[in-house]
């Protein structure tokens, strides 16, 4: 597996990551045995870095985590997050940054996780009510504890990174970057250089979109956000499916599957950047991972840029509730 350094850290990361959220929730059905399935096969392949939060599943992703963890100590690193305020069964939720919230967070994560330092822990989203140096402040304070190796940050804007990095050493930031999401190119990965974050770069598959699976969004099974979400909505998917059209067009050239060229894109923006796709399913993981082997050459590169532009999406990356905390 290849291999890539985490920002300022002193760690490294497989050169793809596993998102775990949706073995909790959002993405319809789960399934347990399915999940730590493909949790093992993951590792089996060199997958090292798994990202989860305490918001996803109201603690029960950081729980099925943690009994796939007590497994493999010291084989696998994990990231989670805090600062979503989450009410059972309901999707509306609060941004918490104060410093106290940002401890206790902290704490129930370990214990969920059952492990004595998270490897990499995220802000999930930015409250502009709390003084960004006392957030900061008290990361810093949990990573001289031990409780923390390194610090990051989600859906922040280059400006926020910026002033953060000044108060406490910024590892990583994780936000939304695709194909079909390009607005990290806008100055947040030049900010990213600068501060010597890494770049966690997630739905990288467009929300499973960019795969050209998804027809409709009555194919979509009960309890899938995406039913909601704006881009999936009737008008602009049957606009969308031109993306879609388009990703199977270059994929079909490169002799690769939808989503290995989709992770191959990303993987070509840069050494720094570390793609982190979602899935509770061991044959996509399979297919996912069988990007690390497509290369892309620099016309290709070229004219995969002029065809995906910045903006090209018809509708919002989330719905207004979504959008809480997202620093643009």
């Amino acid at each position: 597996m290849q291999q890539r350094r985490i920002g300022n850290s002193g760690l490294s990361s497989s050169a793809l990551g596993l998102g775990c959220m949706g073995m909790s929730e959002f993405y319809g059905a789960t399934d347990e045995a399915q999940s730590m399935a493909t949790l093992e096969a993951a590792l089996a392949a060199g997958v090292t870095v798994f990202d989860t939060a305490d918001a996803y599943g109201f603690g029960h992703n950081e729980q099925l985590l943690g009994r796939f963890l007590s497994r493999h100590r010291g084989q696998a690193m994990v990231a989670t997050k805090c600062g979503l305020a989450r009410e059972a069964g309901g999707y509306a939720r609060r941004v918490d940054n104060s410093p106290a919230y940002i401890r206790a967070a902290c704490v129930a994560s370990l214990v969920r996780l059952g492990v004595e330092t998270i490897d990499l822990f995220y802000l999930h989203r930015l409250n502009l009510e709390t003084p960004l140096e006392e957030s900061m402040g008290m990361l810093a304070q949990l990573r001289q504890e031990g409780k923390i190796r390194a610090v990051g940050l989600c859906e922040v804007s280059a400006a926020t990174l910026r002033r953060a990095a000044a108060i406490c050493p910024v590892a990583a930031v994780q936000s939304e970057y695709s194909l079909w999401t390009r607005e990290p190119e806008q100055g947040v990965l030049a900010a990213c250089r600068e501060a010597g974050a890494s770049f966690f770069a997630y739905s990288p598959l467009g929300r499973g979109f960019l795969t050209g699976a998804i027809a409709d969004a009555a194919s979509l099974q009960a309890g899938d956000f995406r039913q909601f979400n704006p881009r999936f909505s009737s008008d602009n998917l049957v606009r969308n499916q031109a993306i879609a059209g388009l990703v199977r067009q270059f994929a079909h050239r490169q002799g690769c599957s939808p989503a290995q060229l989709a992770l191959a894109w990303l993987l070509a923006q840069g050494d720094d950047i570390i793609p982190i796709p979602g899935t509770k399913r061991v044959a996509y993981l399979h297919d996912n991972l069988g990007a690390l082997q497509v290369h892309l050459d620099g016309a290709t590169l070229a004219a995969m840029a002029a065809a995906f532009p910045l903006g090209m999406a018809a509708g919002e990356r989330y719905t207004q509730e979504g959008m809480k905390g997202v620093d643009a």
